[in-house]
């Protein structure tokens, strides 16, 4: 993991790694809103089910290796591994934060 990764989203690439939901949903605002393959979820109830569908079901891992910033977002990327079709795939993660929470997640290709 790349050392200097904002808390929230350390802890989320943390959890994802150890495939924990809870974990993973933990560091988004009540409110957040996830953009993923032209999905839009917002809050956590919706993002739980994202996640659970998306990542814990197909086991997929996503380990950053890279880390800039545009603006107001935090932008990492870095390949994705699991089970499902193409593994490993490279995403591109665009956090906007909102002191110690994730307001908002983009994931793009």
């Amino acid at each position: 993991m790349i050392p200097d990764l904002p808390r929230p989203i350390a802890d989320y690439v943390a959890a994802n790694a150890r495939l924990d939901l809870e974990g993973m949903v933990q560091p988004f605002a009540p409110d957040a809103v996830v953009e993923d393959d032209r999905h839009r979820h917002v809050g956590h109830a919706e993002i739980r089910s994202w996640i659970q569908q998306e990542t814990v079901a197909s086991r997929a891992i996503f380990t950053p290796d890279t880390l800039h910033h545009e603006g107001d977002h935090v932008v990492v990327e870095g390949p994705t591994v699991g089970d499902f079709k193409g593994s490993p795939l490279r995403f591109t993660f665009r956090f906007t934060l909102d002191g110690d929470v994730i307001r908002a997640l983009r994931i793009t290709r």
